[in-house]
């Protein structure tokens, strides 16, 4: 296995793990596709669904040739992620405004989270190299991951959690799965920045983004929706975004699917931040070269809670080459659209939500033509923050445009 700079090209040996370049750039897994028949592996995909109890039966290791064809069958940790629904509500689509959209619904992943489509395969190289104890930052949704596929293994997760600014709900999540949680006052990027300079002294084996083996697993997102749609996708791919890590893992997914002949064109990707934690969107519609912090984030959203996403330059690439656009949303956008998608019974986070909310900004302001069709990456469940649920149902404000009060009745 080998990984690539994504700064300076520099090329490293991926048999002890490495997180980034000697430049300080992040790493991405180079594959070697020669000998790759499209049409023959979309035979073998297809013939997988049929598959229940093999490794082979997870919506991620069912593309294990473009994943991690090196990874043993034996060293997968797995639980089945992926083969969630793709659905198309009425409702939803109406709300946003385009001809088509289709919401894939993330959030029914075992740990309600798209990040076990990266995890599963950071997990299970970790678990190749010899590692039991595995490491992040998290805002929430990685730390329930990694805390789940850490558990299946046997061995042992230490989270990093920023006090006051992630959801109980993922917190207790973590606890639950039995991971050491360690909770300071500071940032996700404090965190972060922590991992770098002090896992490997730890012994620990970092789970987040800057680890190029969650963006070969989160690539499989990508793959299981253009499956889905017969390998035609829309015109649009829209996802929210906080470390950016979905956005990076999409785009080096698009450019494996294109460059190999599973699809016939490349989507347009827009990427959707909340407002109060939006620096990849100002530097974007700035046409700045370098990426301002935010110092202090801030979003009812908290999976988008990140003012330093790390792989800002990852995404930036992703948005040149399919001429793809930002866009910021208030949080009052967020949560409206998050009940309108709650309603249509599909359900989702708030972070989610993000998406739907910057589909409907971007047909309003005439970027997205309405004829035009999309996929909106619902990338957390409904019950990941039940907080923000009754707030807005039971307490919001005249801002909370469909809040579906309880009535009182005498029986």
């Amino acid at each position: 296995m080998k990984a690539r700079c994504t700064e300076c090209g520099t090329r490293y040996s991926m048999d002890s793990i490495r997180y980034e370049c000697r430049c300080g750039g992040l790493l991405e897994l180079v594959q070697d596709f020669r000998g790759v028949d499209a049409e023959q592996l979309k035979r073998e995909f297809a013939k997988r669904l049929g598959e229940r109890h093999t490794p082979l039966a997870s919506g991620v290791w069912r593309y294990k040739e473009l994943i991690a064809p090196e990874l043993p069958l034996e060293a997968l940790v797995t639980k089945g992620e992926g083969n969630t629904g793709l659905y198309s509500p009425p409702a939803v689509t109406s709300y946003a405004g385009c001809r088509r959209l289709w919401l894939k619904a993330l959030g029914e992943n075992p740990s309600g989270s798209f990040k076990d489509h990266g995890m599963t395969a950071a997990v299970s190289h970790g678990r190749f190299l010899g590692f039991r104890r595995f490491a992040c930052s998290s805002t929430g949704n990685t730390s329930s991951s990694l805390a789940m596929y850490a558990a299946l293994m046997g061995g042992e997760a230490h989270v990093y959690v920023p006090e006051g600014t992630v959801s109980e709900n993922k917190v207790l999540q973590t606890l639950a799965y039995g991971a050491v949680v360690h909770r300071f006052a500071g940032t996700y990027d404090d965190g972060i920045r922590f991992l770098r300079e002090q896992a490997g002294e730890l012994g620990l084996y970092v789970g987040n983004s800057v680890n190029p083996f969650r963006i070969e697993g989160q690539k499989s997102i990508i793959y299981e929706t253009a499956q889905d749609l017969s390998w035609q996708l829309p015109d649009w791919i829209v996802l929210p975004g906080g470390a950016l890590s979905n956005v990076s893992a999409l785009g080096k997914g698009l450019r494996d699917l294109y460059e190999l002949g599973f699809i016939p064109r490349l989507p347009r990707v827009a990427v959707v931040q909340a407002e109060g934690a939006s620096p990849f969107h100002r530097m974007m519609e700035a046409g700045a070269a370098e990426l301002v912090p935010e110092p202090a984030p801030s979003t009812r959203a908290s999976a988008l809670n990140i003012g330093h996403p790390p792989s800002w330059r990852k995404a930036a690439l992703v948005l040149q080459e399919t001429k793809g656009v930002t866009v910021a949303v208030t949080d009052e956008d967020i949560l409206n659209a998050k009940a309108v998608v709650d309603a249509s019974g599909v359900g989702c986070e708030p972070a989610s939500a993000a998406a739907v909310a910057g589909l409907r900004r971007l047909v309003s302001h005439g970027i997205i033509d309405r004829e035009e069709t999309a996929v909106c990456l619902l990338t957390g469940h409904l019950l990941k923050d039940t907080d923000a649920v009754g707030a807005y149902h039971l307490g919001g404000g005249p801002e909370a445009l469909y809040a579906n009060k309880m009535n009182r009745v005498r029986l």
